[in-house]
């Protein structure tokens, strides 16, 4: 990418991270509902102390940081930068406030913008940069879901965005079985742009023959589960995800509830109409297996996923659309393999064959969380579509529901 196009990126990138918290009031930006999630006002300075700390100050010879304190507030998990405020308490910082906040960007923007437009940083430089390019990029789509976590405690159901949301009018077109031959596959980034270390090294995979849906599961077809008494099934269930939905008194996905003798759902959107045709979103990994068990089928592995996906577009209802939510599909010529939600896969979050977790505290990004998680694939519909490919590897926790995560149904041919 020359100096022009990196300049125009960043600002594009920086821009809309910006614009994202536009339809929120000081207050929203700094509340936190829960540990997983952070303020708003956090992300934007966070993803700021990036630039500052891994571009700026190997950078600049006489480099002095914004404040000093902000290295300890805004580090999220870097232990080789040093400490990190803790992240329960994100919420408690209303101090700086979100104006001083906004003023440390753009001090730290123009200082990238001038290195870039300068011709002043070496190739390794030029890689931190895309690689907190594409880090803000994550954080867009985590300030998005932190936010709609937020809203949804409120009894006040705010609207994020009060474009209106229209509930399907049509059904979806039926599900049916795509198949895919086995054998020796690469797996793994192929190509000669930016992916994240978690998608390397490229490596031979082996496949027995499967089938895929062709489409995500639906509201109405998780609701068919619940009412035929998938919540309280033992059978069903994985042990310990059986004992977390006990616990938590459990019977339907979150966002979802009861209201006047009918089914809502909490989005962005505010409060609306459960569309029974739109994907279903928001189900934890022992949710997802538990609806696959019951359908007499399972969870893709990644592997299959990405083999699958490579058949297909990289092209779907992305963040682009503005449009927060997932859709109901209507072509069926769409299987859905990009956007909409976030897939569940059974496979659990490990390096690939020959993986290095790279040198010095970007090293911690990806290698140090390759355990008790399972892979996810495929985009959101709040994922932005330049940050997606189909070898993109997410991952979350088995319990995790407040990411956009849906479902898609595998199996073995008959």
């Amino acid at each position: 990418m020359d100096n022009s196009s990196l300049h125009l990126r960043y600002q594009s990138i920086r821009d809309r991270s910006v614009a994202l918290t536009h339809p929120l009031s000081p207050e929203d930006c700094c509340a936190q509902s829960m540990m997983e999630a952070s303020p708003a006002k956090w992300h934007l300075a966070h993803t700021t102390w990036f630039f500052e700390t891994f571009v700026l100050e190997p950078s600049e010879k006489r480099f002095k940081p914004y404040n000093r304190a902000y290295r300890e507030l805004f580090n999220s998990y870097y232990n080789g930068v040093g400490d990190q405020y803790p992240r329960p308490n994100r919420g408690l910082l209303t101090r700086p406030s979100m104006e001083e906040v906004l003023a440390y960007r753009s001090v730290v923007d123009q200082c990238v913008l001038d290195l870039i437009d300068k011709d002043a940083l070496d190739a390794k430089q030029r890689a931190l940069m895309t690689l907190g390019l594409n880090h803000e990029q994550q954080h867009q789509e985590l300030l998005l879901t932190d936010i709609k976590h937020l809203f949804s405690f409120n009894p006040l159901d705010p609207v994020y965005d009060d474009s209106q949301h229209s509930v399907g009018q049509n059904p979806p077109p039926p599900m049916t079985w795509m198949s895919y031959s086995g054998g020796l596959t690469k797996i793994g980034y192929d190509g000669d742009e930016f992916c994240f270390d978690n998608e390397l090294p490229l490596h031979l995979s082996y496949l027995h023959d499967y089938q895929l849906a062709s489409r995500l599961i639906t509201n109405g077809e998780y609701l068919d589960f619940m009412e035929d008494g998938g919540y309280e099934n033992p059978l069903l269930w994985l042990a310990e995800g059986w004992d977390w939905r006990q616990r938590h008194a459990l019977t339907h996905p979150l966002y979802w509830c009861w209201k006047d003798g009918a089914w809502f759902e909490f989005t962005l959107h505010g409060l609306i109409p459960l569309d029974m045709f739109s994907p279903v979103v928001h189900v934890s990994y022992y949710e997802a297996d538990a609806y696959t068990r019951w359908s007499e089928a399972r969870l893709p592995t990644e592997i299959e996923w990405e083999h699958a996906a490579k058949y297909h577009p990289v092209e779907g209802h992305l963040a682009e659309s503005g449009l927060f939510h997932p859709r109901t599909v209507q072509d069926s010529g769409s299987h859905q393999f990009f956007g909409d939600t976030w897939e569940w896969t059974q496979s659990s979050y490990s390096p690939y064959p020959g993986y290095r977790i790279g040198i010095g505290a970007v090293g911690e990004y990806n290698g140090k969380f390759m355990v008790n998680q399972y892979v996810l694939r495929g985009g959101s519909c709040v994922t932005p579509s330049s940050h997606i490919r189909p070898s993109y590897r997410n991952f979350f926790p088995a319990d995790a529901r407040w990411q956009f995560s849906g479902i898609r149904l595998a199996k073995m041919p008959d």
